[in-house]
């Protein structure tokens, strides 16, 4: 059950997830509970009411009744007394057959799920779009990156606009330092349901490999079917295909999975290495144009039906190409806000080592990064931002391995740049 949308839209903080007191609070058909109360007991052959409650994350007090009317039409039967006027329960033969038949159309045994049109209000009402970011709040989100003033700059109506972003530049220099960062500056947590049900299907939406539960004291209020996260950031490369856009279906579980946008709602969707990925890069942004433009996006079910999705996140094109060669105008333009992260210059190099040095616990010697400067980079290479965590880390790496204190030496910045930089080109 959802809050109304009246009372929640000039507070998205206040977004609470409430247990259903009835079906159609849950919004959700009572066969669909029955189905999945069976396969728990397929599963498990011996429950009480309280643990599939728990089981499948719905209401012990809407389970008891269906446990009570599939009793009497002896689906189920009572093995012994559990507590607080439960029982433990297995099921008949002829529940057993249920439960195979309910198997024969999904082997999905999990939490309840949400229905679509509450799962969509939901993102409405978390939406990131009402995320408004100060410079505080910026500078907050970076504080563990050395960056330059212009990007911060940037970086904030950026998330405002919530439009998209291009980060471009040579390789090396933070762009996918600093998209990890910017999910940082919303600061909050978001709701989102454990799997949804859609037009008869079944979709997976929590991915715990890509969202990460944030730990709460669950109370009798509380909707289970329900996780709380923290704003998501989903990152992909080159190994980015079409399929991975679209909602997968497994065709020996009979299961949905959700596609990498709709788990990025609520969030920041991160395309690393943009433009080296084995989809064509016009057919990989023909397929975002109309979420850009509307902010919503289509999604074609198990069973053929589409259904129209939110497509409420920042999406991050990274690149260490130039947006210019990779995509037309007409698309540039729904990317309204494009980041050069340029090279660091020398002074900023030596704030670079400064900082990784402050980090490691090693001394600052301003007189050997200058070594390093004119033997190594002087008319020889460009400087990049990833270089002086690198090279201090060989240092790192040595000294430990011979048992002394690191410190920064010729000797010990001859022997890092031969390693680091001998089959590198650069």
């Amino acid at each position: 059950m959802l809050q109304s949308t009246d009372e929640l839209i000039c507070d998205t903080a206040a977004f609470y997830p409430v247990a259903p007191k009835d079906f159609d609070d849950a919004n959700i058909n009572e066969v669909l509970i029955e189905d999945l109360m069976y396969k728990a007991l397929l599963m498990h052959g011996v429950l009480s009411g309280r643990e599939i409650a728990e089981l499948i994350c719905f209401p012990y007090q809407l389970i008891n009744p269906l446990l009570m009317d599939l009793k009497s039409r002896q689906f189920v039967a009572h093995r012994t007394t559990a507590t607080m006027g439960d029982f433990f329960y297995s099921l008949t033969d002829a529940g057993k057959q249920n439960a195979k038949d309910a198997k024969e159309n999904s082997n999905y045994c999990g939490p309840a799920p949400v229905n679509f049109d509450d799962y969509v209000k939901s993102v409405a009402l978390q939406s990131i779009r009402n995320e408004s970011p100060t410079p505080d709040d910026v500078k907050a989100a970076f504080n563990d990156l050395v960056v330059e003033d212009e990007v911060l700059e940037t970086v904030g109506p950026a998330i405002i606009s919530g439009r998209g972003l291009f980060l471009f530049g040579e390789p090396g220099n933070g762009k996918t330092s600093i998209a990890e960062r910017i999910c940082r500056t919303f600061g909050d947590e978001i709701y989102i349901p454990k799997a949804i049900w859609a037009e008869g299907d079944i979709i997976q939406l929590y991915d715990p490999q890509t969202h990460e539960a944030v730990p709460m004291d669950h109370d009798n209020h509380f909707d289970e079917r329900w996780v709380k996260i923290k704003r998501p950031t989903v990152m992909v490369g080159g190994e980015l295909t079409m399929d991975a856009l679209e909602i997968k279906y497994n065709e020996t579980t009979k299961v949905s999975e959700a596609p990498l946008q709709m788990k990025a709602n609520g969030g920041i969707f991160l395309i690393d290495d943009f433009g080296r990925q084995r989809v064509a890069t016009d057919e990989l942004l023909n397929r975002w144009i109309v979420p850009l433009e509307k902010q919503y996006d289509f999604l074609v079910l198990a069973n053929g039906k589409k259904i129209q999705t939110p497509f409420d996140q920042l999406i991050i094109f990274s690149t260490n190409l130039n947006p210019a060669d990779l995509v037309d105008d007409a698309f540039l333009r729904r990317i309204p806000y494009k980041i050069h992260v340029h090279n660091p210059d020398e002074p900023q190099f030596h704030n670079l080592f400064r900082f990784q040095a402050d980090r490691m616990n090693m001394p600052y010697d301003q007189a050997m990064v200058q070594y390093l400067i004119d033997t190594y980079y002087t008319g020889q290479r460009d400087f990049r931002c990833c270089h002086p965590r690198d090279l201090l880390s060989q240092i790192i790496n040595t000294a430990k391995y011979k048992g002394y204190a690191p410190t920064m030496t010729k000797e010990g910045f001859d022997k890092a740049c031969h390693i680091y930089f001998s089959a590198m080109g650069i």
